[in-house]
């Protein structure tokens, strides 16, 4: 044998112990399309807007306006990108702009449950600058982000060492700046839930709280009744007044805003004479199209001097079941007697409502509301700001390449507790269906690639290729396999496939095309109710999108 042959030979052959390439799966393009059961029956007029004006799990809304422009941003948790930043001039319209969590050295999201991470933005500006605050649970606390503009970049997190959940900061006409927040009584708690609204001073340069913390609320707008976890608050001025607005209740079925108003910005606040202002808590369960569990509001006046809010709310498709998670809604406020009302008691949140007295912005280029139809081809130079993935600890496994998506598979199960190799969009339907086309080549057993949706890392579906069948993976909680246990699977012999999995409310469908573009049903009428909240646990709504694993 030559001496070139000789090398060629060794090269070919693996060293002791390392590790063969990772498999790569390339996804052609993602389709999803969804319609709900209320979409074919409330439809909004050229004059209207329909509810929620952002689809699927868009939690814990904060909105602002400077100038003609208006955004609004979410929480995400351990999402990343994360605390999605939109931009509307109609208050209907809403176009994705940016993340103001993009980079992975922001916020150290390893090991961190989905259901922790950052909670509650908070939007404001002042002088040319865009503040962002917010918590990150179990990843740093309470923070602070500024940026010159909202579509990034943003600052790094600068963290203080307030204690508690949903910081907000507040600028006064005197020049002052005060940050607010949930956090436990100045004693020990009174009872399971007990909380209070703090305020302080901070310094808007260096980001730091100063002077005395002082609670302007304790407990809630009936201390004697034991009222839970008064959050989220958010404090603005009009006629001589403090208004402070908050959750009560808890971020359930029980889930309310509520309002206090004082004189003197550190109090004595005093509840309104009708409270909550917003709540679906007392309505009929059995309503049709229920809307429930609305609260976590925040107000925005627009330039002709309308007040309106957006705040959080869930359409189950069954019981207190939902799959979409908390999404955003919107509706007008009125005063009354120096006091503002979202919803009258016992009134009902419409789907459809008239539009703000506002010129009618362009149609944002992704939908976010009612029926639609989504469709990725991958052919640009980044992916779109709504495809996020579990926490945020690598990047480098998913490129655009070639009009394809490329997803390095990883040795990481759905359940685990690593970076898996899963990019999702959020589900923003009870009825929806998603579908790709993959190819994908195993080198070892255990490689498999495909779709899944994913509530949490102990609630998923999986559908994969893995070089020799196509099988449905499900995991039903924590004590199933982090891969979940194989409910169904078929033959299957080729290296692409197109796949789809359908959604209809509390169960869902599964299923694979070959060469000959025929589809074949592989799992039907399968358990949908384990994608939801009530199920789950936790704050978020499911994802859906493509998924590589590699073997152990």
């Amino acid at each position: 044998m030559g001496l070139r042959a000789a090398i060629t030979a060794l090269l070919a052959v693996p060293l002791m112990g390392a590790a063969a390439p990772a498999p790569v799966a390339r996804f052609a393009w993602f389709d999803y399309r969804g319609e709900d059961p209320v979409d074919r029956t409330m439809k909004a007029g050229p004059a209207e807007y329909r509810n929620p004006v952002l689809q699927g799990f868009y939690p814990d809304p904060s909105i602002l306006r400077v100038g003609q422009d208006y955004y609004l941003v979410n929480s995400t948790f351990t999402y990343f990108p994360g605390l999605p930043v939109f931009h509307s001039r109609d208050l209907v319209n809403w176009t994705q702009i940016g993340n103001a969590i993009d980079r992975p050295n922001q916020v150290d999201f390893k090991q961190v449950g989905l259901s922790a991470g950052i909670y509650a933005p908070d939007l404001s500006y002042r002088a040319g600058t865009f503040y962002l605050a917010g918590t990150c649970v179990a990843c740093g606390g309470n923070f602070v982000m500024t940026a010159k503009t909202p579509a990034g970049p943003w600052s790094d997190p600068h963290w203080n060492a307030i204690d508690g959940i949903d910081p907000s900061m507040f600028f006064d006409t005197d020049g002052s700046a005060w940050i607010l927040n949930n956090g436990p009584p100045a004693s020990t708690p009174l009872y399971s839930g007990h909380r209070a609204i703090w305020i302080q001073r901070i310094d808007p340069k260096t980001l730091k709280p100063f002077g005395e913390r002082t609670i302007i609320v304790n407990g809630g707008v009936k201390p004697a009744d034991k009222p839970i976890w008064i959050e989220g608050p958010h404090l603005f001025r009009k006629h001589g007044y403090y208004y402070l607005i908050a959750a009560e209740g808890g971020t359930a079925e029980n889930h309310s805003e509520v309002v206090f108003r004082s004189k003197s910005i550190t109090g004595p606040y005093e509840p309104g004479p009708v409270n909550p202002i917003l709540t679906q808590r007392t309505l009929d369960p059995a309503r049709p199209f229920p809307i429930t569990s609305t609260g976590h509001a925040d107000f925005v006046t627009t330039s002709k001097g309308d007040w309106w809010t957006v705040f959080l709310g869930t359409r189950p498709y069954r019981g207190d079941f939902y799959n979409t998670g908390r999404e955003t809604f919107m509706l007008p406020v009125r005063w009354r007697n120096g006091w503002p009302e979202v919803t009258a008691p016992g009134a009902t949140i419409p789907y459809v409502h008239a539009r703000p007295a506002l010129a009618q912005g362009k149609a944002a280029p992704v939908p976010n509301s009612g029926a639609f139809h989504v469709r990725d081809e991958f052919a640009g130079a980044k992916l779109a700001p709504y495809w996020v993935q579990i926490r945020a600890t690598d990047i480098g496994w998913r490129r655009l390449s070639g009009g394809a998506l490329s997803i390095d598979a990883r040795p990481v199960a759905l359940g685990g507790t690593g970076q898996t190799a899963f990019l999702g969009r959020r589900l923003q339907h009870g009825w929806a269906t998603a579908e790709t086309s993959v190819d994908f080549t195993p080198k070892r057993e255990g490689d498999r690639a495909g779709i899944a949706v994913v509530q949490d890392t102990a609630y998923f579906y999986a559908l994969t290729l893995n070089g020799t069948a196509i099988a449905v993976e499900k995991r039903s909680g924590p004590k199933d396999p982090a891969d979940g246990v194989v409910v169904a699977s078929a033959p299957y012999a080729g290296t692409s496939v197109r796949l789809r999995i359908v959604l209809r409310g509390d169960v869902c469908d599964f299923f694979y095309a070959g060469a000959d573009g025929r589809w074949h049903m592989l799992a039907k009428n399968q358990d949908a109710t384990i994608l939801s909240t009530k199920t789950a646990g936790g704050f978020i709504g499911a994802m859906i999108g493509p998924f590589a694993r590699a073997g152990d």
